[in-house]
């Protein structure tokens, strides 16, 4: 009888074999400027070549590869942007995420190597990986140009999650929306968008107060919305009735969480409430991919984790929060919804 040599299905592996790769691709087509070289239209390897400074066979693979990814489409005419890859990947783009994949390149696939550093002892990997002390985020802000390419990076993200994080819930009981770490004033743009009745706050480091004014200007809703620098540790909340968090409580450890939390109860009145935009993982913490990969990031660059929602309604139940709600989105961020009764 013939022995049965049927095997588990090696399609999953073999994708995260050369997931990497993909990545690396993405992000040197990034570095080398070729998604910029082609905005105004499609042009043959050896233009490119010549424009960016390459090797034209090597580019070649290059570019072809980026057809695979589908981030490149090719045609007699030669290789032209997908629109997704003039969206985000074009450093003129309003929605460009280039400053993130340029951080993704430069510091985090460091960190990244050093993941199972991180995993025996639980701590980020910025001493080991560059030798740095002092507060984490002194690093992303090197220079005022990595600062605003940062958050620009992010403000690309802002752009797709902030308007399903703003209509998870009804806000049309709130009048003045204060975003804490607001960066380039996305969410607040995207929640006074929505409520005619709001007006926004963003509340962030004096250094990232700038670009934020540049970015609100250009909006609909430019004059419903303020700005004050400060730091969420350590200076006088602004007053108002919402106070937002997006993508800062899975940076934070579970006691600055909580101290957070109770800065921001104590500043809101009664009947106000706290929203918080994050990636929810499930209960039992098996999914989603997106949130997993997300909380391993953070061990690698910070002190926090991404958290299920009974461990937010946890931590808001500590410092006085009731009636917690969740809500699962479509985008890069869930979110939740917690109010003060009294």
């Amino acid at each position: 009888m013939a022995k049965d040599i049927t095997k588990p299905d090696p399609t999953n592996v073999l994708d995260l074999l050369f997931a990497f790769r993909k990545s690396k691709a993405m992000f040197d087509a990034v570095s080398l400027g070729v998604f910029d070289a082609l905005v105004k239209g499609p042009k043959s390897a050896k233009t490119l070549a010549g424009e960016i400074g390459a090797d034209p066979a090597a580019l070649e693979q290059l570019l072809n590869a980026c057809v695979g990814l589908e981030l490149l489409s090719w045609s007699s005419s030669g290789y032209a942007n997908t629109p997704a890859a003039t969206a985000y990947l074009t450093s003129e783009s309003p929605d460009r995420m280039t400053g993130y994949i340029s951080y993704s390149n430069d510091v985090m696939w460091k960190l990244w190597a050093n993941l199972k550093d991180a995993v025996r002892e639980g701590t980020n990997r910025w001493k080991q990986t560059y030798g740095w002390d002092g507060p984490l985020f002194s690093h992303f802000f090197r220079t005022d140009q990595s600062r605003r390419e940062f958050l620009m990076g992010m403000h690309g993200f802002g752009r797709i999650s902030s308007p399903h994080v703003a209509s998870a819930f009804d806000l049309s009981r709130f009048r003045r929306f204060v975003d804490l770490g607001g960066a380039t004033g996305h969410l607040a743009i995207a929640a006074c968008e929505r409520y005619p009745q709001l007006r926004g706050v963003v509340f962030d480091l004096p250094e990232s107060i700038p670009l934020a004014q540049e970015i609100v200007a250009e909006s609909s809703v430019a004059g419903r919305i303020t700005f004050v620098p400060g730091d969420f540790f350590k200076d006088t909340l602004p007053e108002g009735d919402v106070i937002a968090l997006g993508r800062i409580l899975h940076d934070w450890t579970e006691e600055k969480v909580l101290r957070l939390l109770g800065r921001i109860y104590e500043r809101l009145p009664a009947g106000g409430a706290v929203l918080i935009a994050e990636k929810l993982l499930d209960e039992n913490k098996t999914g989603p991919s997106w949130a997993q990969m997300q909380s391993l990031n953070m061990l690698v660059c910070t002190e926090g984790k991404e958290r299920t929602l009974s461990e937010y309604e946890r931590l808001l139940d500590q410092v006085g929060f009731r009636d917690v709600q969740g809500c699962r989105t479509a985008s890069p961020l869930d979110a939740v919804l917690a109010s003060k009764s009294r």
